[in-house]
């Protein structure tokens, strides 16, 4: 009986200790919500050295006055090996947004668009 607890012990640790797997979709969503929650652990945990500094250059004009529910809507998203694109829609804009992510360490990062740069969409 005792190993059995300490076998769940050690199970629950791990599931717990392991990365997630989030698909491009859901770290955009992340990084939109801590974003304009102003949450900028979760945003830099979610985003490249790049993206973070890009969209902190932004936040306080951005998210002024906007917090809460995001609505989070994906419109539409690729992904092709260590890039995707996410196109979305949220309460906090009119118009639709879009992401560019990349994968770092087996884990998706929304990262700044180059000058030029377009999506597929």
């Amino acid at each position: 009986m005792k190993r059995i607890a300490i076998f769940s012990l050690v199970a629950l640790f791990l599931s717990c200790a392991g990365k997630q797997d989030l698909s491009p979709s859901e770290t955009s969503k992340i990084v939109v919500e801590s974003f304009y929650n102003k949450d900028n652990t979760t945003l830099k945990k979610h985003t490249t050295p790049e993206g973070y500094n890009g969209l902190k250059s932004i936040q306080d004009l951005m998210a002024a006055g906007k917090s809460g529910d995001s609505n989070f809507k994906v419109l539409e998203e690729t992904a092709d090996g260590k890039t995707a694109w996410v196109r979305f829609t949220t309460s906090y804009e009119e118009n639709p947004e879009l992401f560019k992510l990349l994968k770092v360490d087996g884990q998706w990062k929304v990262t700044q668009q180059g000058p030029r740069e377009k999506g597929p969409f």
